[in-house]
């Protein structure tokens, strides 16, 4: 048994919809984890008369826990590559993407980054991801491999892509659909580990790809299908040139039978209202990834119309366009995007999609994202003092929205003090 003591809040609902009562705050509260998942989480009064007289409680009074974080949209090959400057979407892909993909035919290559990029999530508060590998192999079986000794839940597999690519990073559609079925069978639900079918986007993928990926989604009940869509102008162009005969971006998907729950398309920015009612009809969800699509210029995406349309939202990084591993960074970027877009992001919500949010999105909320007992015990202490900006700032804050809002736009990997996955410390900032 684990006990912590400190200020906890996760949520039962989205506060958009729920008010304060989709949130649980308890300014001095408890949070007991047995074996690995959630027992109770309420007042620490309270609970803590409950306890064994030998019990140890972790005093972490004067910090916050919330529930670890869950990004959404993230590439662990990219890692090399944030902060590479120039260039839209399909320039970035040839001018940077391309080549450091290339090395990870390497399993000793993409065993160090995978190592690296694991510590990185939980340096930064980060306990799920849903992740894009490369189309090696030995990419998939080392962000998995890396993932299950630090217990925590990824999802992820082979990118697949058989065209408008370099030659290097080009494969077969049959190679591409038999290694994926060898990787599922080898790796999703072993440990916390998820499969994801990884069409990387419609360009790269011929129709019989884009057709036996959909195979895969069907033939596999309870993986997973994950793919960019509708990013950048210039991309959405080109998909019509490639696929006349769909009605939209979307409508391309959704012909290979790739759109279902379960299937998370990143960014979203350029669709109509027609494709977002038929994603949220099919019950596929979109990561919203405001770092990238500022970094690349790719446009503003519309959280407003998604709410109306009752889709599924969560928050993704995007490594390497996305131009930090840290959820309170990209929630930051998250409310400025929205603020361009004539749209409001309260810190409720925004704390609300980086974890509950993001575990809907991911049909995981049974699982990740609260504190609701069975739960697993992912959570994250954060330090409203860890930087004498966000002290002082935090010190004059006279409201639980205003402290969260201080600590999602003032605060970085800095404000992570601790992570935990299933119950047990998993980074603590030295």
């Amino acid at each position: 048994m684990r006990a912590v003591r400190g200020e906890i809040l996760h949520f039962t609902s989205d506060p958009a919809v729920g008010g304060t009562e989709a949130l649980r705050h308890f300014a001095d509260g408890l949070l007991i984890v047995r074996e690995g998942l959630v027992a109770e989480a309420g007042p620490a009064d309270a609970l803590l008369a409950k306890l064994p007289a030998d019990a140890r409680v972790e005093d972490r009074r004067g910090r916050m826990i919330v529930p670890g974080f869950i990004d959404t949209h993230i590439h662990f090959a990219q890692t090399d590559i944030i902060a590479s400057p120039g260039g839209q979407l399909l320039e970035w892909l040839e001018r940077y993407t391309w080549p450091v993909e290339q090395a990870f035919a390497d399993p000793a290559h993409a065993a160090t980054v995978a190592e690296f990029f694991c510590d990185e999530l939980l340096r930064n508060g980060t306990t799920s991801a849903a992740v894009f590998p490369t189309v090696h192999r030995a990419s998939v079986d080392a962000l998995f491999e890396a993932a299950l000794r630090r217990r925590m839940r990824i999802i992820s597999g082979k990118v697949l892509m058989d065209r408008n690519c370099p030659e290097f990073l080009c494969e077969g559609c049959e190679g591409g659909y038999v290694a994926s079925k060898e990787l599922i069978e080898r790796w999703h639900g072993r440990g916390r580990l998820l499969y994801a079918v990884t069409p990387r986007f419609a360009a790269t993928s011929t129709p019989q790809q884009m057709r036996l990926a959909g195979r895969l989604f069907a033939e596999h009940p309870g993986v997973y299908l994950q793919s960019h869509l509708a990013e950048n102008r210039a991309e959405v162009a080109w998909i019509h040139e490639l696929y006349p005969e769909a009605r939209s971006y979307l409508d391309v998907y959704e012909r290979f039978g790739q759109l279902g729950p379960r299937s998370v398309f990143a960014h979203c920015v350029w669709l109509d209202d027609a494709d977002r009612a038929r994603m949220a009809a099919t019950g596929a969800a979109i990561s919203f990834c405001p770092t990238s699509n500022l970094f690349l210029g790719s446009g503003l995406f519309d959280l407003a119309k998604a709410d109306a349309a009752g889709l599924r939202v969560g928050i993704g990084t995007d490594v390497g366009a996305g131009t930090s591993f840290s959820m309170l960074q990209t929630l930051g970027e998250a409310y400025k995007v929205l603020q361009l877009n004539g749209q409001s992001l309260s810190p409720e919500r925004a704390f609300y999609l980086a974890t509950l949010g993001g575990a809907r999105s991911l049909y995981l909320d049974d699982r990740i994202g609260s504190f609701a007992p069975g739960c697993e015990g992912d959570f994250v202490v954060l330090d409203p003092a860890a930087t004498p900006l966000l002290a002082r700032r935090s010190a004059a804050c006279t409201t639980l929205a205003e402290r969260l809002f201080v600590l999602m736009m003032l605060g970085d990997d800095r404000a992570v003090a601790e992570t935990w996955v299933m119950g047990e410390p998993a980074w603590r900032r030295p």
